[in-house]
């Protein structure tokens, strides 16, 4: 078996990386940190309040501050969507152990995405939910080591599949 001690969580919003990667930090004995939690608590604000007062570069400069000063070791780490904006982080977070993306596809991604309410996504406002999707899409699949299908399984069942991957 395999030592995992960091394993990170990339894909889009909605999919499930902060319920995985709770689940998947308990079955495999990690720590568990998430970039969108980090922030908020950093900056004292939301992120759609950040958003709305700050615009959505200033959100991926702020995320990718915080995921250049996270410490990686013993967690599973939870990204925020546009992670895969900064190569910097990518390269960091592919350094630390496996990336990997979960995967599902764009109409289930929409449907949860506006079920939630505002999600602070890091995007132009011009942007559509297709527009988004289809831009990180190729991201997600470059930097990941591999991907997993996250729609119509658990996140109990999910982690199970990673830690498999892994050999954990």
């Amino acid at each position: 078996m395999r030592e995992v001690s960091t394993i990170s969580l990339i894909g889009m919003p909605g999919v499930g990386k902060s319920t995985v990667g709770v689940v998947l930090a308990k079955y495999a004995g990690l720590g568990f940190a998430d970039s969108d939690l980090e922030i908020q608590s950093r900056e004292g604000a939301t992120l759609q309040a950040i958003l709305d007062s700050r615009g959505f570069m200033a959100l991926r400069a702020i995320e990718e501050e915080v995921l250049m000063a996270l410490e990686l070791e013993g967690r599973v780490i939870a990204t925020g969507g546009s992670a895969v904006y900064s190569a910097a982080v990518m390269h960091r977070l592919a350094a630390a152990g496996p990336v990997v993306y979960l995967q599902a596809d764009e109409a289930l991604l929409k449907r949860r995405v506006v079920a939630g309410g505002p999600r602070g996504i890091a995007s132009s406002p011009a942007d559509s939910f297709a527009t988004i999707f289809a831009e990180r899409t190729p991201l997600y699949e470059r930097y990941s080591d591999f991907s997993v299908g996250a729609a119509g399984v658990t996140a109990e069942e999910i982690a199970a599949r990673i830690l498999q991957e892994v050999g954990s």
